[in-house]
């Protein structure tokens, strides 16, 4: 979310789809958070499938927003 807060508060849309490129990325680092989670058992399965699939939403999300914005 604050990537985006970011972008969207730069001067340029080439800047703002840059920060959401970056807002996707940290949704991967989360996505691989949820792994060793799991594998750490601090989540079950139902737990970690859940979240998975809301991480792996926000950024398909995130990349239609980014593919929408073009660079005009």
């Amino acid at each position: 979310m604050s990537n985006i807060a970011e972008g969207f508060e730069r001067y340029s849309r080439s800047e703002f789809r840059q920060f959401l490129g970056i807002a996707r990325g940290s949704a991967s680092e989360v996505r691989s958070q949820l792994h060793l989670a799991r594998g750490l058992e601090y989540l079950n399965e139902s737990e970690f499938q859940d979240l998975y699939g809301l991480c792996f939403e926000v950024s398909r999300l995130l990349a239609s927003l980014r593919a929408n914005t073009g660079s005009q």
